[in-house]
């Protein structure tokens, strides 16, 4: 049961009813985030190699975190 539901999420990843919310949704919240957590380094020129890595990151969590929300409430939508 758990490997179907972590397959179906992976596949949720790409799925294009849920990817234009979820993109959104990493826009706002990515900018806004690395705002916070690189702002001051990006306008000092201090961003290096792994600030520039966790900044690719601070995009996917909240696309991630999206698209999972999307993919329960999806299921629990089926059960209902």
């Amino acid at each position: 049961m758990k490997a179907q539901v972590i397959r179906g999420y992976f596949a949720a990843l790409i799925d294009p009813t849920m990817t234009g919310t979820a993109i959104r949704v990493a826009i706002v919240m990515g900018t806004l985030l690395f705002t916070i957590n690189h702002g001051i380094a990006l306008t000092q020129g201090k961003m290096t190699r792994t600030r520039w890595l966790s900044a690719v990151l601070t995009y996917c969590v909240p696309y991630a975190v999206n698209i999972h929300g999307q993919y329960m409430m999806k299921g629990r939508r089926l059960v209902e």
